[in-house]
This record gives C-alpha cells, sequence and structure tokens, in this order.
C-alpha cells in the first residue's frame, strides 16, 4: 500500500462536504498548515472540526472561518479569532467549548474503542447541562463521550513511507491522540524517511494508523510576540 502523496492537494482529494474534522496543533504549533490550505483551495462546506483552539485571523483555521467552510466548531479555547467571536454571537457556527483536559480525553478515548468515561471537570457548571452524574468514592464525577472523527489532519516532524511518525517537542500536543481517533488520518511532515530509519522506539504514532503522507514546508509563525521595551 502506498501511503507517499505528492502534496496536501492529492492528500486530501476525497474530504466531502458536512466531513467531521480532526486537526492537529496547540495555538499555531504544531498545525497541519498544509492541509487547512488544501481544504480551502478545494472550497468544502458544512464542515464539523474539533481542534484545541480555531488558530488566528488570517491564518490556519481562521482561514477556513473567512471562507465560510464551517458550520460547527468543537474544542477548548477559542480567544484569538475575533471572527470566530463574531460568528458566534450572530449565530453563524455552532460552537462546542469543552474543557481542554476532557477534550483530550474524549479523542484519546475514542482511538482506543472506549464509548464513555467519567471525569470530575465540568461537574456543577454549564458543562454538566444533560449529562449523566454518578458518584465515585463521595465525589461527583459526568460522563462523556469518546469522540471520533472521519479525518484526522496531524502535523509531525518526521515521518517514513509506511507513516510512522516522530513529533518535535510541543508540536506533539494534541496530532498523536488525533491521529488514532478518525477513519482516514492524513500527515503531512518536514521529512519523508525510508521505512527503518526510524527505530521503533522513537515512533510517536504507529503506520497503522496513518493513511496517508506526504512532504510540505513549514511556517513556524508565533502567536503572540512580546518584546521588552528599548
Amino acid at each position: 500500500m502506498n501511503k507517499v502523496y505528492e502534496n496536501a492537494d492529492a492528500a486530501l482529494f476525497d474530504v466531502p462536504t458536512g466531513a467531521t474534522i480532526m486537526l492537529g496543533g496547540f495555538g499555531l504549533c504544531g498545525i497541519p498548515e498544509n492541509c487547512i490550505d488544501a481544504l480551502v483551495r478545494r472550497g468544502v462546506k458544512g464542515l464539523k472540526t474539533i481542534a484545541n483552539n480555531m488558530g488566528v485571523d488570517g491564518f490556519g483555521m481562521g482561514l477556513m472561518l473567512e471562507a465560510g467552510m464551517i458550520v460547527e466548531h468543537t474544542g477548548s479555547y477559542v480567544g484569538e479569532n475575533k471572527l470566530l467571536a463574531e460568528m458566534v454571537l450572530a449565530g453563524r457556527i455552532k460552537m462546542n467549548l469543552i474543557p481542554q483536559g476532557t477534550l483530550a480525553e474524549r479523542i484519546r478515548a475514542g482511538g482506543a474503542g472506549i464509548p464513555a468515561f467519567y471525569t470530575p471537570a465540568g461537574v456543577g457548571t454549564i458543562v454538566a447541562e444533560g449529562k449523566e452524574v454518578r458518584v465515585f468514592d463521595g465525589k461527583p464525577y459526568l460522563m462523556e463521550m469518546g469522540m471520533k472523527a472521519d479525518f484526522a489532519l496531524v502535523k509531525a516532524w518526521k515521518g517514513d513511507r509506511m507513516g510512522n511518525l516522530i513529533y518535535r517537542g510541543t508540536a506533539r500536543n494534541f496530532n498523536p491522540m488525533m491521529a488514532t481517533a478518525a477513519k482516514v488520518t492524513i500527515a503531512e511532515v518536514e521529512e519523508i524517511l525510508e521505512p527503518g530509519d526510524i527505530l521503533p522506539e522513537e515512533v510517536h504514532t504507529p503506520g497503522i494508523y496513518v493513511q496517508r503522507i506526504f512532504e510540505a514546508p513549514v511556517e513556524k509563525r508565533i502567536e503572540k510576540r512580546t518584546v521588552r521595551k528599548k
């Protein structure tokens, strides 16, 4: 099975209208920016996205918002995107906010085949509305459901032709768990290696979870730059 694709456009050829898509990254660190650009070029509409945050205005998932591609977003932080705030307040997009740890565990559970789990996060808040609450050792816990997607778009540092991936530093973030929780996982990497070039103990995401991989340039932006006065 050939998993290597020429570029992002070739790898994302079949993402349909209305698909549910997970996108790795934390802020602008480790986001699959080339996959995002390819989706924008295709102009796919009605997407339901799952990501920690929505990037920033004019870059990353912010470009998808500007193109009117997203109808529903599930994440844990939205403070860096003014357009998203405007769309939510105007009722133009459905927003599902989830505590960050719960979001991570829901994705991990989905990939592990765990249908649901209990967590104390959100008990007694709006997060708990409509959810089952059980008491363990005298403490209340919410039942949260595992989460899956049609596609997972992840960013890795290196990968081989079999799809084995290595992430670098904090760019690892949500990428490994998302790679396990989708029907089709597409990985963009800075460098594609030959099978055997990555030692087994170095692999963060085994190739069995990755269906497509392509090599692409990386654009390392800083979300917020603060400098000291001269």
